[in-house]
């Protein structure tokens, strides 16, 4: 399990690592542009990345409700940060010798929902990192969740494993 779950003043955080073997620009253009987005978030967003920018989060099939969110930061190609409903995403590229280092933090209010929605991001960005190799997963967002969450409640504990599975939202499902 690649995520880590820190407290942060009243929130938590989770945090995902991981070193891709693409370069900033290519890693960047995935998590900012729709057509990319697509096969990876578990949301459609509409709205421009641009500081101050409000953004609109859809699921694909049009099932749940919409909801809002803005842009915090934005420093192409390196730092993107934006309000997802009440959580905070930040996407920080980092170049490597390899690549680069792409970090994923999400900050939000409820405990209870560490194991799930870190289970969610792990799948997100496995779905990201086969998008990047321009192959399609074996398996499905529904069943990859099920194989990775037993790993974040063991990691986290109880307290962070009160809620269940989230609702599907589409291919990528966090």
């Amino acid at each position: 399990m690649n995520g880590d779950l820190e407290q942060a003043g009243d929130r938590w955080r989770l945090r995902f690592t991981r070193d891709l073997a693409y370069p900033p620009d290519q890693v960047w253009r995935a998590v900012t542009e729709p057509a990319h987005l697509d096969a990876w978030f578990p949301q459609r967003i509409l709205g421009d990345w641009t500081a101050g920018a409000a953004l609109t989060f859809e699921s694909r099939g049009g099932e749940f409700p919409s909801f809002d969110g803005e842009v915090l930061a934005c420093e192409p190609p390196s730092l993107l940060e934006f309000r997802w409903g009440t959580d905070v995403i930040r996407f920080e590229i980092v170049p490597s010798p390899r690549g680069c280092t792409f970090v994923l933090t999400d900050t939000f209010d409820e405990l209870g929902k560490a194991a799930r929605d870190a289970a969610g991001w792990h799948v997100c960005l496995d779905f990201l990192e086969h998008h990047l190799q321009g192959a399609a997963p074996s398996w499905s967002s529904g069943d990859h969740w099920s194989q990775v969450h037993p790993g974040y409640v063991e990691k986290f504990g109880p307290e962070a494993a009160t809620m269940g599975p989230p609702e599907r939202t589409g291919s990528a499902g966090a």
